[in-house]
């Protein structure tokens, strides 16, 4: 379950760059775990993958919010 571990590692990264008021480089640490998220999406078989990409999707939703603002979440 290393591949979880490295997620967490990251998303935790993005909570302290917006921590830190650095959203720019929160923005792209977000789209580089998405993009691994996405990948990961893709070569998942199993369920229990599938409901723990799927909880990632959903907190890095709930960062893209938070570092870009309800309004331009709203938009897309």
């Amino acid at each position: 379950m290393s591949k979880y571990e490295d997620l967490k590692a990251s998303v935790q990264e993005i909570i302290d760059l917006i921590a830190a008021k650095n959203n720019r480089e929160a923005n792209n640490k977000l789209l580089e775990v998405s993009d691994t998220l996405d990948d990961m999406l893709d070569h998942a078989e199993e369920d229990e993958d599938l409901r723990e990409i799927s909880r990632y999707q959903v907190l890095l939703n709930q960062l893209h919010v938070k570092i870009n603002g309800e309004e331009q979440a709203d938009g897309e």
